[in-house]
């Protein structure tokens, strides 16, 4: 009888995949569940809103096989899935449900040890303190599948993967793409060699499983990446271990990926006669995201194919994203359209990627992919030029595919081609510096805003965040001019500080913070601001490894707060400047 029903299952399956372009769904569901993706029982639950959280219910474990679980709900609606009252759908859940965490078996990081040797470089004892306490956050966030989970995966959303990891925490209790990379550059500062080499190797795992990384290892997220920061991750830990056996190991499955994103994400532009072949977010699913479907499951198809590309950006949601009826960068996130823009920081990433793989190819002395490499970089640096590079304003900006114009909005993403070194004339980085302290982005104690719009977003004002932080102070370390370098420390000061009052005040470490209050955590979105947390440890550890010798935490009468160096008071004059202009 199961048999039968999971044919049954698979034909209905195969008729919402096919069929559906002949009704009003022409794109696939985020998944191929009937539970965690699509379905009445997803519908409904989500609908009636048993959780604060969409994703609690998507999270929890099946008790029974799914075409078991089906024919009971069937059974119990009698064939109308909108007759079950609230209080019979608890009962159903709880019969036939456990609740999130099943997956996971006790572990504690086996690397882990005190006193890594980055904590004697910070001179400042009570940073050195807190250094020490973040250190010690690896332990609470590391997670390892259990062997049910690997011998049951139909009862479970969570992807299985080999290897032990960390999460970003909160309600992010599963593997992450992108949040990854400065989770893994935090991990091997505190000498966790292992368990970063373990979450590589994890990504290598979905790569040969879809040809892709997944935005999270959950079954929902399987039709959307993330920004693709694997190459980089590889990067870091081969030059902390100088293992080039792990390099030869890794670089097939860094070619797949870079593969995925040329192939199913790039599109061509035309400018002055010249085409050119750039990369954009641009997820093709027809269904609403399942760990958010009560939030937009009146929208229209278009809509959930470009929210879930929104989310593929990470930057979900903001008003970076929204397209007007007129092609303005205006609206509401009814009004996202993140597939017709080209993102400079996507592209920046991408060229780093191809500079990145280049060098792993010579490193193994395979020269002639190594040159075809050099030859991408030269094309997207080409592309990037002619594209996103806005002469006027000296900085690069968003391209829009509906208008053919720049989106002229500040984001700290709009010098992310400074960090990724992916661009010919060195005055192009000094006439960045000039954008930045002209913008208007660095009138803020606490921070650089995500955007200046303030839309409720997440991913906008007051919101900061720390990998756009990183990002920012990484490129202007980068720069020669001492006036930039100067100021990517002074703002690693103030992110330093912010971070380090909140801890203080809350004994937490947050997904993100607000620019306006010292140690105010951020707000907005979809849900409330989440504790743990893996990247913003990160980042933190790796700006106290790198400006340790000189950063403070103003306690003991320490003149931080009292006044901001000279380079960021001056370039707070002339945002102030800007924004009352």
């Amino acid at each position: 009888m199961r048999g039968f029903l999971a044919a049954v299952m698979c034909l209905c399956l195969c008729l919402v995949l096919f069929l559906c372009p002949l009704y009003s769904c022409a794109l696939p569901p985020p998944c191929d569940s009937e539970i965690y993706c699509y379905g009445d029982i997803l519908r409904q639950v989500q609908t009636a809103k048993l959780f604060d959280d969409d994703k609690h219910f998507v999270d929890m474990k099946l008790k029974s096989a799914p075409d078991i679980i089906l024919t009971a709900f069937h059974n119990l609606t009698h064939g109308d899935p909108n007759s079950v009252p609230p209080a019979v759908l608890r009962d159903f859940l709880h019969k036939y449900f456990d609740e999130p965490g099943k997956e996971f078996a006790p572990w504690s990081p086996p690397d882990w040890h005190d006193n890594p040797q980055f904590l004697a470089g910070i001179a400042d004892a009570e940073l050195r303190s807190w250094a020490e306490k973040l250190h010690h956050l690896w332990k609470s966030l590391g997670r390892k599948i259990s062997s049910d989970a690997l011998a049951h995966p139909e009862q479970y959303s969570q992807i299985f993967t080999p290897h032990p990891f960390v999460v970003p925490g909160g309600r992010f209790r599963e593997l992450y793409y992108w949040d990854s990379y400065w989770v893994i550059n935090g991990l091997l500062l505190s000498e966790m060699t292992d368990t970063a080499r373990g979450m590589i190797l994890n990504f290598i795992h979905l790569i040969n499983r879809y040809g892709f990384i997944p935005n999270g290892a959950r079954v929902y997220y399987e039709r959307r990446s993330q920004p693709p920061f694997l190459s980089l991750m590889v990067e870091s830990y081969y030059q902390t271990t100088n293992d080039t056996d792990f390099l030869r190991t890794a670089l097939p499955a860094l070619e797949q990926e870079y593969l995925f994103w040329m192939r199913n994400r790039s599109v061509a532009v035309e400018v002055k006669g010249n085409k050119h072949v750039l990369n954009r977010f641009d997820v093709q699913v027809g269904l609403p995201r399942p760990a958010s479907t009560s939030l937009n499951s009146d929208a229209a198809e278009r809509l959930w194919k470009e929210l879930h590309s929104g989310a593929e950006s990470g930057w979900d949601f903001s008003s970076r994203w929204f397209v007007d009826g007129l092609g303005n960068n205006n609206g509401s996130l009814k009004d996202t359209r993140t597939s017709l823009l080209i993102p400079t920081d996507l592209n920046a990433l991408l060229c780093r990627n191809e500079r990145t793989l280049a060098h792993f190819y010579r490193t193994l002395g395979n020269e002639s992919e190594a040159a075809r490499y050099d030859k991408a970089v030269s094309a997207r640096q080409e592309a990037i030029e002619a594209v996103l590079w806005d002469e006027k304003r000296g900085v690069w900006l968003d391209y829009s595919l509906v208008t053919n114009t720049s989106h002229p909005a500040f984001y700290p993403t709009n010098l992310a081609p400074v960090w990724a070194d992916c661009y010919s004339h060195p005055s192009m980085g000094q006439k960045a510096l000039h954008y930045l302290q002209t913008s208007g982005g660095l009138a803020f104690p606490n921070g650089v805003p995500t955007s200046l719009v303030d839309s409720g977003q997440q991913w906008d004002y007051p919101n900061a965040w720390p990998p756009l932080q990183h990002i920012l102070i990484q490129g202007l370390s980068s720069l020669p001019s001492q006036e930039a370098r100067e100021l990517g420390f002074d703002l690693a000061q103030s992110w330093i500080r912010t971070n380090w009052l909140a801890y203080v005040k809350y004994e937490a470490m947050f997904e993100k913070y607000n620019v306006n209050g010292d140690g105010k955590p951020g707000g907005g979105g979809e849900y409330e601001v989440q504790l743990g947390f893996g990247w913003t440890n990160g980042v933190a550890l790796q700006l106290l490894s790198q400006y340790g010798d000189r950063l403070t935490s103003g306690s003991n009468g320490n003149s931080f707060t009292s006044c901001l160096s000279i380079s960021v008071s001056v370039a707070l004059l002339c945002s102030a400047q800007t924004l009352f202009l």
